[in-house]
């Protein structure tokens, strides 16, 4: 039988036990202190990231759990894993809400619950492929970002002992517009500094996340359909489980104003074709590579569930946003590497005042009441906003590939 997270452990981390074990360990004590008997919102909690910190947080025992995401299936999935997992403490009080957190029942639940001890904040398009044309890049930046700021409007209303927001790498130096939003984000979040404690998280692929290329193997193996992946991308991993413990760190132990990021080195970066052809062997086949997707699929299509081949197709990377590789910061930023086993810190990196980000909000909310607007009048805006900015617009998008 397949054990994924074996295969995890084994083929992509090359790690028996989650990195952060002894970060965890020696502050215990702390973590408890800040989350056992605390009231815990969790925003976007259905997703790979979201659940595995609602998980980390749970074995700190808080007093009550709120879970917001528009996921019902993932929401309802989420309950039976908690409830199904021995030895896992789950409140009395564990709830899940079908809904936007921009929703104004959303606003009603946090005013009547007078806020919370701790919020966190998972609710993002995390995908490069969520950039195609003008409507998914209004749809993204909605999310990531301006929905994001009339949230942090709100708590400021009550304001929470502890705020996270999880960033991505993609947000140092970013290529992509899903990278920028994310940045715009860290500048919005961190400008709230002053109502409350704001923390932060950049950090690699979470292996086999939903949604993910690797995940999407598992889903076209179950069809009889070709896997691909790209030869040329590199990409750092963490599992499902560590994902959840960074960002529970960060969350709780992080000062106000700071950005957490695994020390990984760059011998543990991985091609996907690389975690492709381990994939294909611990399935019990010997990869078929074929020369196109047409092929591919003819291949998979003709052949036998008796078959010992298993057909793949292997491609450079050619649409927009894709980044060769992968950092976790920038000149300029201060870092601390001592403070932590496993995790690094950006204790110091450029904010900006609460007027820029007003202004360029206000620019960004122009451009898409304009019913012309381009994709390019959002590049070129987020360009003012982050000159190093570096959008390479290729005509090609991933949801064009296979």
């Amino acid at each position: 039988m397949f054990n994924l997270d074996k295969f995890i452990s084994d083929n992509v981390l090359s790690r028996s036990k989650s990195m952060f074990v002894s970060d965890i360990a020696a502050n215990k004590d702390r973590l408890s202190q800040e989350i056992k008997g605390k009231s815990v919102c969790v925003i976007g909690g259905a997703g790979s990231i979201g659940s595995s910190f609602i998980k980390a947080v749970l074995r700190f025992e808080p007093k009550s759990v709120v879970v917001i995401d528009l996921n019902e299936n993932g929401l309802a999935e989420l309950v039976r894993d908690i409830r199904s997992t021995d030895g896992l403490y789950c409140p009395a009080e564990f709830r899940c809400y079908t809904l936007n957190f921009a929703d104004p029942i959303f606003e009603r639940i946090f005013r009547e619950e007078k806020g919370f001890d701790i919020v966190a904040n998972f609710s993002a398009h995390k995908h490069v492929r969520s950039e195609k044309d003008k409507y998914s890049v209004q749809a993204l930046i909605e999310n990531n970002d301006i929905k994001a700021k009339k949230l942090m409007d709100l708590l400021t209303v009550y304001p929470p002992k502890h705020f996270f927001c999880v960033s991505t790498d993609k947000a140092a130096n970013p290529v992509n517009i899903m990278g920028a939003s994310k940045r715009i984000m860290e500048d919005l979040v961190m400008a709230y500094n002053q109502y409350f404690k704001v923390t932060t998280a950049r950090f690699a692929n979470v292996a086999f996340s939903n949604g993910s290329l690797p995940d999407g193997w598992i889903h076209r193996l179950q069809k009889k359909q070709p896997l691909a992946a790209p030869s040329d991308v590199k990409r750092y991993f963490v599992s499902p489980e560590e994902s959840g413990q960074i960002c529970m760190l960060a969350c709780i132990l992080g000062n106000s104003g700071e950005v957490f990021f695994p020390k990984l080195g760059e011998e543990q970066m991985l091609t996907f074709s690389s975690i492709c052809d381990d994939f294909v062997k611990a399935e019990g086949f010997k990869k078929k590579e074929c020369a196109n997707d047409e092929e591919a699929r003819k291949y998979a299509a003709e052949m036998s569930y008796e078959s010992d081949t298993y057909p793949v197709v292997y491609f450079k990377s050619d649409t927009t946003g894709e980044k060769a590789y992968e950092e976790f910061f920038v000149p300029g930023e201060r870092i601390d590497m001592d403070r932590f086993s496993s995790l690094g810190v950006v204790c110091e990196s450029t904010r900006r005042p609460m007027e820029d980000i007003n202004s360029f909000f206000s620019e960004l909310e122009a451009i898409f009441s304009s019913p012309d607007f381009t994709k390019s009048d959002v590049v070129a805006a987020i360009k003012r906003f982050i000159p190093n900015f570096e959008h390479e617009e290729k005509g090609k998008n991933l949801d064009q590939k296979m």
